[in-house]
């Protein structure tokens, strides 16, 4: 048996022990391109049946090595998503880039080699700050599922700009909106985007750290890579993967709604629950968990929408 296989039957056999107790998250690779996959999660809200298992990740697989695309919500998710990857490679894992400090897209860094996480220095420095905090959130929105995690932020810089790794050009891009540091991360080589929470398919968008003018803002920014000759697809951080740009546009609509109805309400002197009353557009009914996050986006931005409707009075 070659030597470099022990640490992968390894992590298949502490994946399996997992898996027996009652806490298999079910990843399965889904091919999306040649050498990219995702793991995609389910269009829920956290809770004890899911484990937090609400977020796209993915890796791709190149010559020299596996690159991550965000470690999931929990040590058992990240223990499982290498146990899955090694289903599909040998290769060592080069790189793991969370792309952005929420706390289901990197609280399966433990899992992985601390040289190999990376991120943007504006989202390393949240994590550091607010990962105590978001993993403590996490053990009572998700229980057990959560046991041994710890918060991990990476030790390495994600720099904006082409690398290359084992043959596959990847562009980091720095972005802002969703949070205040996000990274999306184009192959190339594949044409393949990976959006991060910039980007929702068929689910309400999630708000705790936005800028609504920096977000849409990304969005224009994203919208032109999906337009250039070798794009293939758009991985969103939460919701189906896309072979266009319509869950970019449905977030950039929805956004626009949820901050045109905010600021008309706070301007029309309406408090914080009539707004939060108000009807949902038919194009946004049937998104997922609408009425929850609608309700928490309003308490996110109403306060400053107020203030500022005073102000102009």
């Amino acid at each position: 048996m070659k030597a470099n296989r022990l640490p992968i039957l390894l992590l298949l056999f502490v994946a399996t022990l997992v898996m027996a107790a009652g806490f298999d998250y079910g990843l399965k690779p889904l091919a999306v391109a040649k050498d990219v996959y995702v793991f995609p999660g389910r269009n829920e809200d956290f809770n004890f049946n899911n484990g937090g298992n609400i977020v796209n990740t993915g890796f791709i697989v190149t010559a020299d090595g596996v690159v991550v695309i965000d470690s999931g919500p929990s040590l058992r998710y990240g223990q499982q998503m290498r146990a899955a990857i090694a289903t599909v490679s040998d290769k060592p894992i080069l790189r793991v880039f969370n792309t952005h400090a929420h706390p289901d897209h990197f609280l399966g860094n433990q899992a992985f080699p601390a040289n190999t996480l990376y991120a943007l220095p504006g989202a390393r420095q949240q994590m550091l700050k607010e990962g105590n905090a978001f993993a403590e959130n996490m053990y009572r929105l998700n229980g057990d599922w959560m046991k041994d995690t710890e918060a991990k932020a990476p030790e390495q810089d994600a720099q904006a700009g082409r690398l290359n790794l084992g043959g596959h050009t990847l562009e980091l891009i720095a972005l802002e909106g969703h949070t205040s540091s996000d990274l999306a991360v184009y192959d190339h080589s594949s044409g393949v985007l990976f959006a991060g929470d910039l980007v929702f398919n068929g689910r309400a968008p999630t708000t705790p750290h936005a800028h609504i003018e920096r977000w849409l803002a990304a969005l224009d920014r994203l919208e032109a890579i999906t337009q250039e000759p070798g794009f293939t697809r758009l991985v969103p951080g939460h919701g189906p993967v896309s072979t266009d740009a319509a869950p970019i546009r449905q977030t950039r609509r929805y956004l626009q709604w949820l901050v045109r109805t905010v600021n008309e309400g706070a301007e029309h002197g309406e408090d914080m629950n009539e707004v939060m009353a108000h009807a949902k557009p038919e194009e946004f009914k049937d998104m997922a968990v609408i009425t929850s996050e609608y309700r928490r986006s309003v308490g996110h931005l109403f306060p400053a929408a107020e203030q500022a409707a005073l102000k102009a009075r």
